[in-house]
């Protein structure tokens, strides 16, 4: 496995609200899990704890209480994730304190806008989440998110029937204005996961 200087990797999840960031996470830690890597979680909010409490519970079986942390960062959550991400930092280094067997933290953003990128000290590996319902137009505004992520992921490809979009035209669009792999899912139904798992799996954990 390929660490930081932290002594642990970091894969970054961000996206705007809504996207299907928690569901893309419900899927992928298991898996990790599976794959015997020790996984932490955490989930960066402005002003509370909610989105941590939520996934506490939702990994109540696989991941212990203790590894799974909301970072309060009293601003936009772009703001701790990109222009100082120290407070994330400093969560990380006490997960790996108190476990040293870490192997793998994710770290979770929202957002309402496209432009949620991670700092480099912060993330080894980013996803960007997008919905189909937010849009077939999402990836021509070129948000630095969905084109400087390492791995862009566009969630609930179920709903494109419903919205009017169509997936064909989500897809070369993505082609279009970034370099990295584009990957559809439908996390409810666990579909396309496991490509997504595969990514991070070449990106860092066993780069």
């Amino acid at each position: 496995m390929s660490k930081t200087h932290r002594d642990v990797a970091t894969v970054g999840v961000g996206g705007p609200v809504g996207s299907g960031k928690t569901a893309l996470l419900s899927e992928l830690v298991p898996k990790l899990r599976d794959a015997g890597l020790d996984v932490g979680v955490i989930a960066n909010d402005i002003l509370t704890q909610e989105d941590a409490d939520r996934l506490r519970e939702r990994f109540a079986d696989v991941v212990p209480e203790d590894l799974v942390a909301g970072v309060e960062t009293g601003a936009c959550p772009h703001t701790g994730i990109r222009e100082d991400p120290s407070m994330n930092l400093q969560q990380i280094d006490s997960f790996v304190e108190e476990h040293p067997e870490l192997d793998v933290v994710l770290v979770e953003s929202g957002g309402d806008n496209l432009a949620a990128t991670f700092n480099p000290e912060l993330a080894d590996f980013s996803l960007y989440v997008i919905s189909v319902a937010e849009g077939e137009d999402i990836p021509r505004k070129r948000g630095p998110g969905v084109v400087d992520c390492d791995l862009l992921v566009i969630n609930k490809t179920d709903l494109a029937p419903h919205v009017g979009v169509d997936v064909d035209v989500l897809e070369s669009d993505a082609h279009e204005v970034r370099e990295g792999p584009t990957v559809f899912t439908n996390c409810k139904a666990g579909e396309g996961v496991d490509e997504v798992m595969a990514h991070i799996d070449e990106g860092v954990l066993f780069a």
